[in-house]
């Protein structure tokens, strides 16, 4: 893992655990997994799915999802026209 996505993850984990400081960090990590709809076990919880949950937390259930919605386009003609290298 590189420095900035544990950065990143300790700056949104630090919030939510504050929150809930009668919590240990596995037993932090275990409720968000829950949380995100996670079901294997805790040693294959992966660092995006934090991120993303973490990022997504208390979002509507329709938002777009941080890093997708810049490359999000109105319509299929343009997102073709894009994709072609050609700007409508």
């Amino acid at each position: 893992m590189q420095c900035h996505r544990i950065e990143e993850l300790i700056e949104l984990l630090k919030p939510v655990w504050l929150a809930h400081n009668n919590l240990n960090l596995a037993q932090m990590l275990t409720q968000l997994a829950d949380e995100a709809g996670f079901d294997g076990k805790l040693s294959d919880l992966t660092d995006d799915v934090l991120i993303y949950h973490l990022k997504m937390r208390g979002a509507a259930k329709d938002a777009m999802i941080p890093g997708i919605q810049k490359d999000c386009e109105d319509d299929f003609k343009s997102a073709l026209l894009k994709a072609r290298g050609i700007q409508s």
